[in-house]
C-alpha cells in the first residue's frame, strides 16, 4: 500500500466508522451556536447531529468558520515531521475559503519540508459528495497508486461527482441569500421544494422545483437516471438533515430503479446543515457530468 496520508475536512460528512475504514484523517471545522464554538468531529463528540437540528428547529441560529492557515499548519506539520506525505482533499472553493487556507499552508510547508510530498486538491464538492470522492481516492491509494497518481485521479474525476439535493425549509436558503424572501414565502405557501446541485465551479445552483416533499425526493432519483454512469454497479452516498426516513426512502428508490447495492447514509453535518437546515436530503454518485 502507498504510504501517504489522505486528509480531508469534516464538511465531507463521513462518520467515525467510515473514517476508520478508509484510514484517512479529518480536520474538524467549527460552527457557532449561542456564542459557543463547537467542532464537527466525525464521532460527533461536541454535539450530536439530532440535537443540532432540533436546536435549529427551535429557532437557534448557527454560523460557521472556514479552517484558517494556522489550523492546517498545526495539523500537517507533525505528519511531515514523522516522514509522511499528505494529500489534502478540501471543501469546495465555491462554498468556503477552506481550500484557499490549505493551499497557503501547503505553499508554506512545502518550502520548509522540501523532501516531503504535499498536495491539496479543490474537490469542488460538498457534504457526502466530498465524502464519496474521498472514498474513491482511498480505493485508489489501496490499489497501490502513488500520491501523485491519486491526486491526478481526483482532479480528473471530480467533475463527475454528481450532487443532487433538496431542502424542506426554504427559510435557511433565504437566510443564506440563495433565494429571495418573496420566493421563500410563496414557495412555502405552495409547498414548492427546490431541486439543487453543485455545479462545475463548486457553487450551489437551483436547477428545478417540485410540488411537495415526495415529488422532490423522486426528482433527485430522476436526475440520477439521466446522468449516472453504469448505475447498477455504482456506490451511492446519501446525506440528510435529520430525516433518516426520507434518506431510506431515496435509498430504496435507487436500489429498486437501478439495482444499486452499495448505499451509505449519514447526516449532513453542522457546517453545511447550518445553511441548508433540517430536512435537507442529498444524493451523490458518479455520473457523466454534474
Amino acid at each position: 500500500m502507498s504510504d501517504f496520508i489522505i486528509l480531508t475536512d469534516s464538511s465531507a460528512d463521513l462518520d467515525a466508522d467510515m473514517v476508520r475504514q478508509l484510514d484517512i484523517q479529518v480536520l474538524p471545522l467549527a460552527f457557532i451556536m449561542n456564542e459557543h464554538t463547537y467542532y464537527n468531529y466525525p464521532d460527533n463528540r461536541d454535539m450530536d447531529p439530532h440535537i443540532f437540528y432540533d436546536r435549529l428547529r427551535k429557532g437557534e441560529l448557527a454560523t460557521t468558520n472556514a479552517v484558517n492557515v494556522a489550523q492546517y499548519t498545526e495539523t500537517l506539520e507533525p505528519l511531515l515531521q514523522a516522514g509522511k506525505d499528505v494529500l489534502i482533499l478540501a471543501f469546495s472553493s465555491g462554498l468556503s475559503n477552506t481550500y484557499n487556507s490549505s493551499r497557503l499552508a501547503v505553499e508554506e510547508l512545502s518550502a520548509q519540508y522540501p523532501d516531503r510530498r504535499l498536495y491539496t486538491v479543490d474537490t469542488l464538492c460538498a457534504s457526502l459528495g466530498q465524502g464519496l470522492l474521498v472514498w474513491y481516492a482511498a480505493r485508489q491509494r489501496d490499489l497501490g497508486h502513488s500520491i501523485e497518481e491519486v491526486r491526478d485521479w481526483v482532479e480528473d474525476h471530480k467533475l463527475n461527482l454528481c450532487h443532487q439535493f433538496t431542502v424542506d425549509d426554504l427559510h435557511f436558503l433565504k437566510r443564506g441569500g440563495r433565494i429571495s424572501a418573496a420566493t421563500a414565502m410563496v414557495g412555502s405557501m405552495l409547498h414548492i421544494k427546490p431541486v439543487l446541485h453543485v455545479d462545475n465551479e463548486g457553487h450551489l445552483i437551483n436547477i428545478g422545483k417540485a410540488r411537495g416533499r415526495h415529488a422532490s425526493l423522486k426528482a433527485l432519483v430522476d436526475r440520477m437516471e439521466n446522468t449516472a454512469i453504469d448505475s447498477g454497479s455504482l456506490t451511492v452516498f446519501i446525506s440528510h438533515g435529520d430525516c433518516p426516513e426520507d434518506a431510506q426512502t431515496v435509498a430504496e428508490m435507487v436500489k429498486k430503479r437501478f439495482g444499486v447495492q452499495d448505499v451509505y447514509i449519514n447526516y449532513v453535518g453542522p457546517v453545511i446543515g447550518a445553511h441548508s437546515g433540517p430536512g435537507t436530503l442529498a444524493l451523490f454518485y458518479m455520473g457523466t457530468d454534474r
